[in-house]
């Protein structure tokens, strides 16, 4: 009897740090996606990193080190950061990668996943080219046929 007491205040204590640590978890996503969306309307700027003008990976550096994360600086770099999933798993706080150019494999492009409520209704933010930093739609032909791979850093 003693014994499942012991074993069922164990599992009663484990439950409790899974569901904090998960609860932090999202508090993290929640606060990178908030510092991403505080830049919605700066101009691009390829090797920009603040408000005067950011490229699309420094949005993403700028935005990891809201939470005390150090990530690589180039979008090259960062694609090899985390772990892959499939869209269709993916959650708010992933990094979505592009290839936009001449290559179709070269990946040249990233953002953060923001808002998913449903399989066609996913935003994402990143640093246009053409238009700065916006929250757009990614269930669009244009961005779909060029999504590389999605990571998952968190």
């Amino acid at each position: 009897m003693r014994n499942i007491i012991v074993l069922l205040v164990s599992l009663y204590f484990l439950s409790v740090c899974i569901s904090q640590k998960k609860i932090a978890t999202n508090r993290k996503i929640v606060r990178v996606i908030e510092e991403a969306r505080t830049y919605i309307g700066t101009p691009y700027k390829w090797g920009g990193n603040d408000n005067r003008g950011i490229d699309c990976s420094g949005l993403l550096v700028r935005s990891f080190e809201s939470i005390g994360l150090q990530i690589p600086r180039t979008t090259s770099q960062q694609i090899e950061i985390g772990k892959s999933v499939s869209l269709k798993k993916s959650k708010k706080g992933d990094l979505v990668f592009f290839a936009f150019g001449k290559s179709k494999r070269k990946v040249t492009h990233v953002g953060i996943l923001s808002e998913l409520k449903n399989s066609s209704d996913i935003n994402f933010i990143h640093a246009s080219s053409s238009r700065g930093v916006v929250e757009t739609q990614l269930i669009k032909d244009y961005y779909l046929k060029r999504i590389r791979k999605v990571k998952r850093v968190f």
